[in-house]
């Protein structure tokens, strides 16, 4: 793990993504087979347990209560059917069951009605993740006594452009919440959002921002946006696909033993271009059909993908460990 680095300068970072891409691709993709197999992909799937009526304002979302969408809000969904859910997901071959809540930060009694959620995903055997808003220190730790395995907190993008998608909540806000659901013992999983109108140097400021963590996250989604109608990003020009495999390659070497995830925005994303991002070093996708409110690539289309690149979505006895062993 002699490249495990905490210490990248944004310079740095900027030189990799000026690389020609196909310099590019052949560093990251090396560094990717140093640190996993290169033919197995992690599924995850992503349910929202609590729609709508967020009191955050981030440009990007549908379910803040700023913006003028057509979303309904929605009560906390009862335990069973968030059970039924994570079955219907497991069977669909997710290994990980993520669940969202369009909170600013749960209150104790929220915290109290999402623990039995966790506890029961985990007896299906699957591994666990929320995304709750900001977490008190001792919230954390409640998480984690009940099985949490991995807490999503997104960072968005770098700190120069991020008061220009976000003012209800500060990057400092942020960076303490991730504080804590480290200190509770928790895996990180915390990425951005391109395709937003910031710059190539502000997708660096990202990816040192995450590098630079005391830990690599563990996960590292890492979003293409997507523009509904009424929110205040609607209408922002596309990032260029390139751009966008530009930074699935740096992020894979800025962090090399971290999963690097394809998240939002993958429903529109061609064949050709999933498959350079999967050489570039994503290593994750979220699977099925809905992202919290927003389409994701239909199930059979991902799996009639992966089967064409002769990918799997399992690895065999202390594969991926043996992998990391190596390296």
């Amino acid at each position: 793990m002699s490249e495990l680095r905490h210490d990248w300068r944004r310079e740095e970072i900027e030189a990799l993504l000026d690389l020609p891409l196909n310099d590019l691709l052949y560093r990251a993709h090396g560094v990717h087979r140093r640190h996993h197999d290169p033919h197995l992909i992690q599924t995850s799937s992503l349910l929202s347990i609590k729609t709508g009526a967020c009191p955050e304002d981030c440009g990007y979302c549908p379910q803040s209560a700023h913006h003028h969408t057509e979303l309904a809000r929605e009560r906390l969904l009862p335990l069973d059917e968030v059970v039924a859910e994570a079955r219907a997901a497991r069977e669909r071959g997710a290994t990980r069951f993520c669940m969202g809540a369009a909170w600013r930060n749960p209150t104790d009694t929220n915290l109290e009605r999402i623990l039995p959620m966790i506890e029961a995903v985990k007896d299906l055997g699957m591994e666990t993740c929320v995304t709750l808003g900001m977490l008190t220190a001792d919230q954390a730790r409640r998480l984690r006594a009940a099985g949490l395995d991995y807490y999503n907190h997104n960072l968005d993008t770098s700190p120069e452009f991020y008061g220009r998608v976000i003012t209800t909540r500060t990057y400092q806000d942020r960076l303490e919440t991730l504080e804590h659901v480290r200190a509770a013992g928790l895996k990180v999983c915390t990425g951005g959002i391109l395709g937003m109108g910031e710059s190539r140097r502000d997708r660096a400021g990202l990816l040192q921002q995450l590098a630079n963590l005391p830990r690599h996250p563990e996960s590292v989604p890492i979003n293409n946006l997507v523009q509904v109608e009424g929110t205040p990003l609607h209408g922002t020009e596309p990032l260029d696909p390139f751009e966008f495999v530009r930074t699935v390659a740096a992020a894979r070497i800025v962090m090399p033993a971290s999963w690097v995830r394809l998240s939002a925005g993958r429903h529109d994303m061609s064949d050709e271009l999933q498959a350079l991002c999967f050489f570039a070093g994503a290593n994750s996708i979220f699977y099925g059909e809905k992202l919290l409110t927003t389409p994701n690539a239909p199930a059979d289309r991902d799996r009639a993908l992966l089967e064409r690149l002769g990918l799997r979505t399992t690895a065999g006895p202390g594969e991926e460990e043996a992998v990391r062993r190596r390296a």
